[in-house]
């Protein structure tokens, strides 16, 4: 599955996946696969919530995990979505094998 890539240079983060476009802050991340494989992850994410329950459950965890962590870095570390991305995001073949749903098996492994 393709997804449009558009440059957008005050964002906040190297790379935003917003169903259905990866938004990245510098033009060479294009050629990131790393980075594109990871937004792609969100995307796939996204589809199989129907797009905004992804991203009210992606907020609620965000704010369950400051209030346990109370740490910006560690609480969006421990978001289940980012659990997900972060840990296949260096698996090539990753988005053709992955099963539906497969990010809630990282509500248990928690990055400190």
């Amino acid at each position: 599955m393709r997804f449009p890539v558009i440059h957008i240079p005050f964002l906040p983060a190297a790379g935003m996946a917003v169903f259905p476009f990866i938004f990245i802050k510098l033009k060479h991340y294009k050629k990131d696969q790393l980075l594109l494989r990871h937004e792609k992850i969100h995307l796939i994410q996204q589809l199989e919530l129907l797009i905004l329950p992804f991203y009210l459950l992606y907020f609620f965890h965000y704010l369950l995990n400051l209030i346990i962590y109370k740490q910006h870095n560690k609480a969006y570390r421990n978001i289940v979505f980012e659990k997900e991305a972060y840990q296949r995001e260096g698996e090539v073949e990753y988005l053709k094998k992955r099963k539906l749903w497969s990010w809630i098996n990282y509500f248990n492994y928690c990055q400190v």
